[in-house]
């Protein structure tokens, strides 16, 4: 361990892109982490929605492109095209009060209709981590077509 420290100054001398490199992801990982924790909604894991299932009934929505909800969806889910999410449209302004879960195919596009929905007042937000295909990976049933 001694030997490395007294490597350790004449390596950064000899490596300083590489090391600035590495404190510049370091600090972006940091940024990322803290943002988390600060946003109003939380993501959920496959188990951590069959928990939520099981206890508040909340509503999901798969914001998945209709092809894809028809092969594979959450059970209970309601289908809403992307393009026509409006967290202002009266049937969702009815569940303000309720858990409120976005989903789609892989986890990617949740976050900014979870923050369009927490804009407009709906407190209990949550997404589904990794989408239908973490639901699938967990070896949870889906269901197919239309309901």
């Amino acid at each position: 361990m001694n030997d490395v420290m007294h490597k350790l100054p004449e390596f950064i001398g000899n490596h300083l892109a590489l090391v600035a490199l590495f404190f510049v992801l370091l600090l972006a990982v940091i940024v990322m982490e803290i943002l988390t924790l600060f946003r109003k909604y939380k993501e959920l894991t496959p188990a951590g929605l069959t928990l939520l299932i099981n206890r508040e009934s909340p509503l999901m929505v798969d914001l998945s492109a209709y092809a894809d909800f028809e092969k594979a969806h959450v059970p209970g889910s309601r289908h809403v095209a992307m393009s026509q999410f409006d967290p202002e449209q009266k049937d969702l302004a009815k569940a303000k009060d309720l858990p409120v879960v976005l989903i789609d195919k892989d986890g990617r596009n949740t976050g900014k209709a979870a923050q369009r929905l927490v804009k407009a007042g709906f407190s209990k937000v949550f997404t589904l981590g990794g989408g239908v295909l973490a639901w699938q990976q967990a070896q949870l049933p889906v269901a197919k077509g239309k309901n």
